[in-house]
C-alpha cells in the first residue's frame, strides 16, 4: 500500500472511484475535476497499481490562518473496512501540518459520518439555519452576477470570524448553481421544476418569497448562517488555533 499525490495516469481512476463511492452524476463529477481539483490537493492510496482510495481538500482563510477544507474521502467497495479511510486521514493530518495548514474542516454528509468523525477528533465548529418558503406576490429586484463579483460581495455579508474559500469552491460552485445580488442580498441558487436550491442565502429570510417569484419558482429551501443544525467540523493542527465561526459551502 502506498499513499502519494496522484499522477496523471490515474486521473481516470481516480474519477471511476469517485463515481463509484458516492454515485453522482458524470456533470457533477465533470464540474470538480474541472475546477477545483488539484493533484497539489489531493493525496490517494494505491493497491497492485490501483487507487482503491482518494481524499481531496480545498482551501479556506480566516485571517492569516489557513485551513484545508475536505470534501470527498472515497474508497473503492472492495477496499471497505480496511482502514484505508483512516490511513488516509492520518496522511493527511502529518502531510497539512508539515504545510502550515493550521486546521482541517469537513462537513459530514450523514451523523453516522459525524460520530466516526468524532472518534478521529473532530469537534462541531459551526451551525447553519435552513427554512423553506413559497413564492409571494411580489418579485423581489435581482441582479445575475458573475462568480468574480459574488466572491467579492459575500465577503461583505459573511459573520464575524466566518472562513473565505478559495477561488476554487467558488468556480466550483459556479457548475451547480447560479448567483444573484439583490439589495442587501446576496444567494447561490439552482432552480428545477419550479423549486429553488439556495446553499448560501445572505440577507433577509423575509426577501425569500419574493426571491421565489422573481425566479419563477413557486417553493425553495434556503441555507443561511445561523445556529439551528450542525454543519462543519474541526481539527486543529496547530496550538492556540480558533476555528471560523461559519462555513457555507458544502457543494449538495
Amino acid at each position: 500500500m502506498k499513499i502519494d499525490f496522484p499522477v496523471p495516469k490515474q486521473y481516470n481512476q481516480l474519477i471511476s472511484l469517485w463515481q463509484e463511492a458516492f454515485g453522482d452524476t458524470e456533470e457533477f463529477i465533470d464540474g470538480f475535476f474541472c475546477t477545483a481539483f488539484s493533484p497539489a490537493r489531493c493525496r490517494c492510496i494505491v493497491i497492485n497499481k490501483k487507487v482503491a482510495a482518494a481524499l481531496y481538500w480545498m482551501d479556506v482563510r480566516k485571517g492569516e490562518q489557513r485551513f484545508a477544507y475536505i470534501y470527498a474521502v472515497a474508497v473503492a467497495k472492495s477496499r471497505r473496512g480496511k482502514g484505508l479511510g483512516r490511513a488516509l486521514l492520518e496522511d493527511a493530518q502529518a502531510h497539512l501540518a508539515l504545510r502550515g495548514y493550521d486546521g482541517i474542516l469537513l462537513v459530514p454528509g450523514s451523523e453516522s459520518l459525524r460520530s466516526y468523525y468524532e472518534k478521529h477528533g473532530y469537534v462541531t465548529c459551526t451551525h447553519v439555519h435552513e427554512f423553506p418558503a413559497q413564492a409571494g406576490d411580489a418579485p423581489a429586484a435581482l441582479q445575475r452576477i458573475d462568480r468574480e463579483t459574488y466572491g467579492i460581495l459575500r465577503r461583505d455579508l459573511l459573520p464575524e470570524g466566518a472562513g473565505v474559500e478559495g477561488e476554487e469552491n467558488i468556480a466550483f460552485l459556479e457548475t451547480l448553481v447560479f448567483f444573484y445580488r439583490g439589495e442587501n442580498l446576496l444567494l447561490a441558487a439552482h432552480a428545477e421544476n419550479g423549486k429553488l436550491w439556495c446553499p448560501e442565502y445572505l440577507g433577509d429570510p423575509a426577501a425569500a418569497p419574493g426571491v421565489l417569484k422573481a425566479l419563477n419558482c413557486t417553493e425553495g429551501h434556503f441555507r443561511t448562517p445561523g445556529n439551528t443544525f450542525p454543519f462543519a467540523m474541526f481539527l486543529p493542527l496547530t496550538q492556540d488555533v480558533v476555528p471560523p465561526t461559519h462555513l457555507a459551502l458544502a457543494f449538495d
